[in-house]
C-alpha cells in the first residue's frame, strides 16, 4: 500500500501543473458516471451473488423425493431463523361481542388477545346446519377496511355457503387494529403500510420482525378457531390475497395443522421482484432473507406436498412471469414428492385482487381437498355488510376500546427496557466485544486490496482539492476530495463525513481555510448512499418515511445493514490516510453528521487511535426511535437485534473526552 502514497503524490503534482494551464468549473462530483445508481446497483449485484447457488440447489433437490425433503426442510429452517423469536402462549381471553344473522350463515364478532392486552379483531362466518365443518383462515391484504373489504367478505360468504367455517382476521395497522394513533384513535401516520414499515424497524431493533408478530396473531387465531365446536380440526386451510397472501405463505410454511392453502396475487419479496420493483412494505420484508437464499417459491415449497392453489391476474402489477416461474419451481418439488397434481396455477385475465373467478376457483379447491368434491363452484349475487356492522369493538379501534391496550410500539419499548437491564455493566472490554458483534459486516471483515485513482483537481474559494476515487475489492467506489495545507507536513488529518455530502461541506469555506491554516489536511468524503451517490427520490416512496428506503431495505435483505456498510467505508478511508505519504503519521480526527454520525462514533469506539470525533445530528438513542416510531429515516440506522448489545448513550459514554457533540 505504501507505493499508492508515492503514486498519489506524483500524480497530484502532475495534475497541479495541468490545472494552472487550464480553467476548471468547480464541482464537487468525482465519479464520472451516473453516480446515484451506484449503491442500488451494487446492492442488487450483491443480492444476485447471494442467490446464485440457489438454482443448482433447487435443481438437485427436484431429482429425488429425498432431495426434495432435504431442500424443503432446509428452507423452512432458514425461514424460521430470519423470522425471529415468537412469544409464549398466554390466555386468549376470547369474547364474542355480537352476531349478525344472514341467510344460510351467521357472522360472529370476535376479539382475542394474541399476547396480554394486545387485542385482535376478527369475524367468524359460521354456516347453518349441524355437524363439524372444515375451518379456513382468511388473511386480508392491505386494504384499510381489512375484514370489511367487499372482496374478502364475498370470499368468506362463498366459503360459508359451501360448508366452511371462515375466520377473517384484521392484521395489525388495518381495520380496527391501528397501532399508532392519538388518544381519539386517529392515525398518526399515512396508512397501514406505513405503520407496518415503521413497526418493522422497531421490531428489528429488539431482535424480531413485524412478519413474526403478524404470524403470531394468526397462529393464535387458529388456536381460537380450534376451540369452536363447529370446526373439524382435522380439515383446516388458509388463503389470502396480496399482503394477505404473504401472510398465508408465511403461515402455511410453519403451521403443520394446515391441510390446504391458496395464494392470490402473491407478493412476498423475491430476488427478481426486488430488482424490478424494489422493497415492499415492512410486513413483507425480512432482514437477512437474501443471505438465507429465500426466494419467492420457497414458501410454497415449504408447504409441499400439501394441496396448494396459486391464483394470478395476468395483468396484475405483481409480475406474472415471476408467478409462473415460482409455480414451476414449486411444481418441481411437488413432482419429486410424487404429488404433482396437488399444486396448480389458476390465471384470469384481470389485475390485482381476488375477483369472482378467483374466489370460485379457491372455494372449488378447498371443496376438492377438504370435502373430496370436484364439482365447480359458481358465485351468485352476494350482499356485503357495512364496515360498521362488522365492527367488533365499541369504538371502532382497539386503542380506544381497551384502556390497557398494548400496541406493538409499546411492546417494543418494553422489550428494549428489558434488554437494557440484561445488558448490565458499563462499557468495558466485554462491552466492546458486543459493539463489534452487533456491527460486524462479515462480507467486509477480511482485508481487501484497494486502488487509488486521482482523477482531477479543482480550485474552490482559494483551496486546491484533489479528486480521488477509492476502489476496494467487492465494494462500491468511494469519492473523496483531499486538500493539503501549504508548505508543511500536516499536523493532523480531518476526515469530514457530511450527511448532505461533500458538496455541502464545501460551502463552509472559512472553516475549511481555518483548518488548512492550522496545518490540518482535510478529507471530504461521501459514504455510500450519501452525497453524489444519493438514491433518487423517485425510487423511494414517501409513504415509507425514509429517503433511502430502497437501499436501506436491500441492505438489510442481504444481511449487511447500511450502518455497518458505512463503517466499512470509514475503514477504507482510514486505510487511504494511513497509506498515503505525509498523511500516515498525523493524528486522525473525524467530523460527521446525520446518517454518517453513528458509523463514525462506532468506528472511533473500536479504533482508539482516532483522537477526536465531532458529530452533529446524532441519533440520541435507539430507545427514542421506539418511543417515537414515526421518526423518519430510521432504517438508515437499523441494526437487527442491536439493543441486545448496546444503545447509543453507551457508545457516547465509551468515547468520553474524545467525543464532541455539536
Amino acid at each position: 500500500m505504501r507505493r499508492h502514497g508515492k503514486y498519489l503524490l506524483c500524480l497530484l503534482a502532475a495534475l497541479s501543473a495541468a490545472f494552472s494551464a487550464r480553467a476548471q468549473q468547480p464541482t464537487a462530483n468525482v465519479l464520472d458516471w451516473k453516480a446515484p445508481a451506484t449503491l442500488s446497483t451494487y446492492l442488487i449485484q450483491q443480492m444476485h451473488a447471494q442467490y446464485a447457488p440457489r438454482a443448482a440447489e433447487l435443481e438437485r433437490a427436484a431429482q429425488s423425493a429425498a432431495g426434495a425433503v432435504v431442500y424443503r426442510d432446509s428452507v423452512r429452517a432458514r425461514f424460521r431463523q430470519v423470522l425471529g423469536p415468537l412469544p409464549t402462549r398466554t390466555p386468549l381471553r376470547a369474547q364474542v361481542t355480537g352476531k349478525l344473522a344472514r341467510e344460510g350463515f351467521r357472522i360472529e364478532k370476535v376479539i382475542y388477545e394474541s399476547t396480554p392486552n394486545h387485542h385482535v379483531t376478527a369475524n367468524l362466518y359460521v354456516p347453518a346446519g349441524k355437524g363439524r365443518k372444515p375451518g379456513v383462515l382468511l388473511f386480508c391484504g392491505h386494504e384499510q377496511e381489512s375484514k370489511a373489504t367487499v372482496s374478502y367478505q364475498k370470499t368468506a360468504i362463498l366459503l360459508a355457503q359451501h360448508g366452511f367455517v371462515v375466520f377473517v382476521i384484521d392484521p395489525i395497522s388495518q381495520g380496527e387494529r391501528l397501532q399508532l394513533t392519538d388518544a381519539a384513535g386517529k392515525p398518526l401516520t399515512r396508512g397501514g403500510t406505513t405503520e407496518h414499515t415503521l413497526l418493522n424497524a422497531g421490531a428489528a431493533l429488539v431482535g424480531t420482525t413485524t412478519p413474526a408478530e403478524q404470524y403470531w396473531d394468526n397462529k393464535r387465531g387458529l388456536d381460537y378457531l380450534l376451540t369452536r365446536a363447529e370446526v373439524d380440526t382435522s380439515r383446516l386451510g388458509c388463503l389470502g390475497n396480496s399482503g394477505g397472501a404473504t401472510q398465508t405463505a408465511y403461515f402455511m410454511a410453519l403451521e403443520p395443522r394446515m391441510k390446504a392453502a391458496a395464494l392470490c396475487s402473491y407478493v412476498a419479496a423475491g430476488e427478481h421482484n426486488l430488482e424490478i420493483t424494489g422493497p415492499a412494505d415492512g410486513c413483507v420484508m425480512l432482514p437477512g432473507a437474501g443471505r438465507a437464499r429465500l426466494d419467492l417459491a420457497d414458501w410454497p415449497i415449504m408447504f409441499a406436498p400439501k394441496p396448494l392453489l396459486i391464483l394470478a391476474g395476468r395483468y396484475d402489477f405483481v409480475d406474472y412471469t415471476q408467478i409462473q416461474a415460482a409455480t414451476t419451481e414449486t411444481r418441481g418439488i411437488y413432482a419429486a414428492l410424487g404429488k404433482a397434481e396437488q399444486v396448480d396455477l389458476f390465471t384470469y385475465d384481470d389485475g390485482h385482487g381476488i375477483s369472482q373467478p378467483k374466489r370460485e376457483a379457491a372455494v372449488a379447491w378447498f371443496r376438492r381437498w377438504l370435502y373430496g368434491d370436484s364439482n365447480p363452484v359458481h358465485e351468485s349475487s352476494l350482499t356485503a355488510s357495512t364496515e360498521k356492522e362488522l365492527r367488533c369493538t365499541s369504538t371502532g379501534q382497539v386503542n380506544t376500546a381497551f384502556k390497557k391496550e398494548e400496541t406493538l410500539a409499546s411492546q417494543h419499548v418494553a422489550a428494549a427496557q428489558n434488554l437494557a437491564k440484561q445488558r448490565g455493566a458499563a462499557p468495558g472490554a466485554e462491552w466492546l466485544k458486543r459493539v463489534a458483534a452487533a456491527t460486524a459486516d462479515d462480507d467486509a471483515a477480511s482485508p481487501k486490496r484497494m486502488s487509488i485513482s486521482v482523477v482531477d483537481i479543482m480550485e474552490r474559494d482559494g483551496i486546491a482539492w484533489q479528486k480521488v476515487i477509492l476502489r476496494a475489492e467487492n465494494e462500491p467506489p468511494l469519492p473523496l476530495l483531499l486538500a493539503l495545507p501549504a508548505g508543511s507536513e500536516p499536523s493532523k488529518v480531518l476526515l469530514w463525513l457530511p450527511d448532505a455530502g461533500k458538496a455541502a461541506a464545501l460551502d463552509s469555506a472559512r472553516r475549511l481555510q481555518a483548518y488548512l491554516r492550522q496545518g490540518t489536511a482535510v478529507v471530504l468524503a461521501d459514504l455510500r448512499g450519501l452525497g453524489e451517490t444519493t438514491d433518487p427520490a423517485a425510487f423511494n416512496d414517501p409513504k415509507y418515511y425514509n429517503r433511502e428506503y430502497r437501499n436501506a431495505m436491500l441492505a438489510l435483505h442481504t444481511g449487511r445493514p447500511l450502518l455497518a456498510q458505512r463503517m466499512n467505508d470509514i475503514a477504507q478511508l482510514r486505510m487511504f490516510v494511513r497509506n498515503t505519504e505525509h498523511l500516515d503519521a498525523a493524528p486522525l480526527e473525524i467530523r460527521a453528521s446525520g446518517r454518517a454520525a453513528l458509523p463514525a462514533l462506532l468506528t472511533a469506539v473500536l479504533v482508539p487511535a482516532i483522537t477526536k470525533v465531532t458529530v452533529e445530528q446524532l441519533l440520541p438513542s435507539f430507545q427514542q426511535l421506539l418511543e417515537q416510531p414515526a421518526t423518519k429515516d430510521a432504517y438508515s440506522q437499523v441494526l437487527p437485534g442491536v439493543l441486545r448489545y448496546w444503545d447509543v448513550p453507551e457508545v457516547r459514554q465509551a468515547l468520553g473526552a474524545r467525543l464532541l457533540l455539536k
